[in-house]
């Protein structure tokens, strides 16, 4: 039953259950309150009544002083016994009227043999036999007169008990009233809540799978004080962080499509020419010496150029997992050393490209894996050589500023446009899409440069204007060795 209760009580909404503790705190109150109220009520009147019975005594006391008789002197419903009391045992005298005497006196003769002993007015409160609840007071007359006095508290009861009624209904009404009105004033307080409830529900209704899912939902509203708005400001910023997630991921997944179709599409033409090399070796094997010789260079070829696309790949794979497995392997290295050899390999590759280097120190030595910042330079300038005209000037400048260590490559070409600035660091990205892929590469030059430069910590900035780009090569000096 109790278990029974719990569930029913959880199943109620907020506004129910904060009204019902509302009520039932309020109904403690009330009780503590009536009980308290009642008690000094009870305890007011029984102290009234004794102050009555004290002064009707005294005035009884003197008339059977001086008259031997309580004629004139005697309350409506009350009771009066007088003793005379020799040895300690009190004597009942005789009633001057037998009205004035209950049915069972035993009450009174033994309050009137108690104050006997205790010299002293007693009080005492006795249900008497046929008659009810009587507030007893026994008092000495004169020594060896003892008179006890009766009071009825029927009176007493009958007002508490009017009291306790009146009490019961208008903490009952009040009760009722608090708990309608203030779960009407709860469920007001709590709209914005319920209001964020409807939103979140909205929310978990909207289709999330797709690539450009957005959120066009957030809690509106002034109202439900500070607190509330506190939590709808919070509850926007989540839903705000949900939503730039989203475009995040739909971002990368856009990405992640167009780079397995780049991937897919570049490894696909020298697979091709593989295959069209191979099938055109099978039918011509018995031609000429020579002319297989042409069809096994240019199968080299081709498998060379897949594994230079392949080998990109999987260093990019390994840059993006970082984490997991390290793609470097630094080791303390000079990088002006670096910057020569890579003009030395730039000069015998490229005769056409005239290349003059500029290193400020005599040496730079940092913390770098100079196989990959060697690759760095490389791409750099192969980069400049495909994209410019032959004859076009290229120059390598080596500084150390604050901090840091920087590599020029600039050339003299004829720059790279606005529109495609922003995007010559991404994957497969060409500025010149009617480049072949003999001359253009495969898209994955800068990219793999700039990613290898970011894992050691730096970055490669691009500034480019008509008959002027410029690549800088940003690295840390948290290596330097003095």
């Amino acid at each position: 039953m109790i278990g029974r209760l719990r569930r029913s009580y959880r199943g109620m909404r907020l506004g129910t259950r904060l009204a019902l503790g509302l009520g039932a705190l309020a109904l403690v109150v009330f009780a503590v309150v009536g009980t308290a109220l009642t008690t000094y009520m009870r305890d007011y009147l029984s102290a009234q009544l004794d102050t009555q019975l004290a002064q009707a005594q005294i005035a009884q006391s003197k008339s059977i002083a001086d008259y031997g008789t309580l004629s004139g002197k005697k309350y409506y419903s009350w009771f009066y016994a007088v003793y005379d009391v020799s040895d300690g045992t009190p004597r009942l005298r005789r009633p001057e009227d037998p009205a004035d005497l209950p049915k069972d006196v035993d009450d009174f003769t033994a309050l009137a043999r108690a104050q006997t002993a205790a010299h002293s007015e007693l009080l005492r409160t006795e249900h008497l036999r046929g008659a009810g609840l009587y507030r007893l007071r026994a008092c000495e007359v004169e020594p060896g007169v003892v008179l006890v006095s009766a009071a009825p508290m029927e009176d007493i009861g009958d007002t508490v008990s009017q009291l306790i009624t009146i009490q019961v209904v208008t903490f009952v009404l009040a009760l009722l009233a608090l708990v309608i009105f203030g779960r009407r004033m709860l469920q007001r307080g709590l709209k914005p809540l319920n209001d964020m409830a409807h939103t979140a529900h909205g929310i978990a209704s909207h289709d999330l799978t797709e690539s450009e899912a957005r959120l066009p939902l957030r809690a509106d509203g002034r109202d439900g004080g500070p607190e509330v708005e506190e939590l709808r400001t919070a509850f926007n910023r989540m839903l705000e962080h949900i939503d730039d997630s989203l475009a995040v991921r739909a971002e990368a997944e856009q990405r992640l499509r167009r780079f397995v179709a780049d991937a897919s599409h570049e490894l696909r033409t020298p697979l091709m020419s593989v295959r069209g090399y191979a099938d055109l070796f099978q039918y011509a094997a018995a031609n000429a010496p020579e002319e297989r010789d042409r069809h096994l260079a240019r199968l080299r070829a081709e498998a060379a150029r897949m594994g230079a696309l392949l080998d990109d790949l999987l260093l990019l794979a390994r840059l993006d997992a970082a984490e997991v497995e390290a793609p470097l392997r630094p080791e303390d290295a000079d990088l002006v050393g670096l910057v020569q050899q890579a003009a030395d390999a730039f000069r015998a590759a490229r005769p056409d490209h005239p290349l003059t280097v500029t290193a400020g120190p005599e040496a730079v030595k940092l913390r770098l894996d100079p196989q990959r910042i060697r690759q760095v330079l490389d791409n750099l300038l192969t980069n400049a050589a495909v994209h410019t005209p032959p004859g076009t000037h290229v120059a390598m400048t080596v500084h150390v500023t604050s901090g840091t260590a920087q590599v020029r490559v600039a050339d003299a070409g004829p720059g790279v446009p606005p529109a495609d600035r922003e995007r010559v660091f991404d994957r497969f990205y060409r500025v010149d899409k009617a480049r072949s892929r003999d001359r253009g590469g495969s898209g994955l030059g800068l990219s793999v440069a700039n990613d290898l430069v970011r894992a050691h910590g730096g970055r490669i900035d691009l500034a480019s204007e008509p008959g002027a780009t410029v690549f800088t090569v940003t690295l840390p000096l948290g290596g330097r060795e003095s």
